[in-house]
This record gives C-alpha cells, sequence and structure tokens, in this order.
C-alpha cells in the first residue's frame, strides 16, 4: 500500500501466479463498486493471464486474421482486439476520478506517460499516437528503429467515474500470437517486447519503476 496524507490511499496489489481474465474482470468489478461505496481504497493490480484473445467493444471480426485455439472472448473495455499470455505485464488501475479531473482521456494521456516514462529507464524510447492507439516504440539506445513498433495496448472501462482494466506491456511476450489477429485493429502492425529489444528486467524491478511512476500521476 502507498499512502499520502495529503492525498489519496493507494493499494498495490500483485499477483504472482497467472490469473484467468473471467476471475480478473470479476474481481475489479467488485472492487469497483466498493470504492464507489469507500468501502476500499484505490488499487493498482500487477498480473499476468494465461493465453487469451480479448474483444473490446469496437472490435470488429476482420481483426481475427488466423484460426486459433486460444479463447477469444468478448469484454467490456473500450478498444478492438488484443493479445495477453505470459510475459506480458498486465497493470489494472482501479482509479477514482471523482476524486480527481473527471475526464476520461486525461486519464488515458497519464497512463500513456507513465508507460512512456517507464521504457525510458531503459533506453528505450516511445511514443503515444493519435491515430493509433497504443503504446509505440521509435528508439532504443539511441538508435533509431526503421518502423515503429507497439509495445504496449491500453483499455479502459469507467463505471460512475471509476476506472477499471488499463494498461498491458510485453516484457517477455511470445510475440508470435499476435500474427493471428490485428492487434487493436491496426493492419500490419509491427509488434515488440522489451525481450525483443534486448532489454532483460526481472518484473520486480519493472514493476517498482511503474509505481512510482504511477504514483507521480496519481497520488500528487
Amino acid at each position: 500500500m502507498i499512502k499520502d496524507s495529503l492525498f489519496q490511499t493507494l493499494d498495490i496489489k500483485t499477483s504472482l501466479k497467472n490469473v484467468e481474465y473471467s476471475k480478473a474482470l470479476n474481481f475489479m468489478e467488485k472492487k469497483v463498486e466498493n470504492i464507489l461505496t469507500n468501502k476500499d481504497n484505490e488499487m493498482l493490480w500487477f498480473l499476468n493471464h494465461n493465453h487469451i484473445y480479448t474483444c473490446g467493444t469496437s472490435w470488429n471480426k476482420n481483426e481475427i486474421l488466423n484460426k486459433t485455439e486460444i479463447p477469444i472472448i468478448k469484454t467490456n473495455r473500450g478498444g478492438k482486439i488484443t493479445y495477453h499470455g505470459p510475459g506480458q505485464r498486465i497493470i489494472y488501475y482501479m482509479i477514482n476520478l471523482n476524486n480527481r479531473k473527471k475526464d476520461i482521456r486525461h486519464f488515458i494521456n497519464s497512463l500513456e506517460k507513465i508507460a512512456i516514462e517507464t521504457l525510458k529507464e531503459f533506453d528505450v524510447i516511445a511514443v503515444s499516437n493519435k491515430d493509433k492507439i497504443g503504446i509505440w516504440v521509435t528508439k532504443i539506445n539511441n538508435n533509431n528503429l526503421k518502423q515503429e513498433k507497439k509495445i504496449g495496448s491500453i483499455g479502459i472501462r469507467l463505471k460512475k467515474w471509476v476506472t477499471y482494466h488499463g494498461l498491458s506491456l510485453n516484457i517477455s511476450t511470445d510475440l508470435k500470437y499476435f500474427n493471428n489477429i490485428n492487434p487493436c485493429g491496426i493492419k500490419d502492425c509491427q509488434v515488440t517486447s522489451l525481450k525483443d529489444l534486448g532489454v532483460n528486467i526481472p518484473l520486480r524491478d519493472f514493476d517498482k519503476i511503474l509505481i512510482e511512476k504511477s504514483k507521480k500521476y496519481f497520488l500528487l
């Protein structure tokens, strides 16, 4: 738990084993209800899912390119189709915007900045793109990539101005699973991970940095 006496209390939950997507969704929905009724603190949840494709509220069947045995499920978050699986860090943000700026675009921009600032700690330069949702790597160790590559996705749901779902970043993800889809509905999308870029980082160290970046935006 992180606490700033002048502002908010933010619980940190870390799941060591992969969490089934349906169980994660049930947990978040209950958590949101408790936040709304002031029974629980806000929360950042660090976890990994088993192999799964999730389809946001604006997805299209054409985004699935190949048949696959991996489960494909519809979900209530915003956005299109994406892949979750081992080696990908999921960070779910259950944040009460009633106590902050009630602006979903501002919230999403904050998540983008958190991801970008975290990656910069590993000499990975990334940007957001208003025309292509997600987090895009443009440079590694001062070397420009020939083509920007997608390393992270954002999908958010709101209930009475409390957020859930959140951010995913590829750490050591097996990138072949993205070949079955147009990630976030983007055709010919190039995908990468920290491992693919030559960065090997223990999850504990990655989480620690991302927590500090999140604290900057949601506690101050």
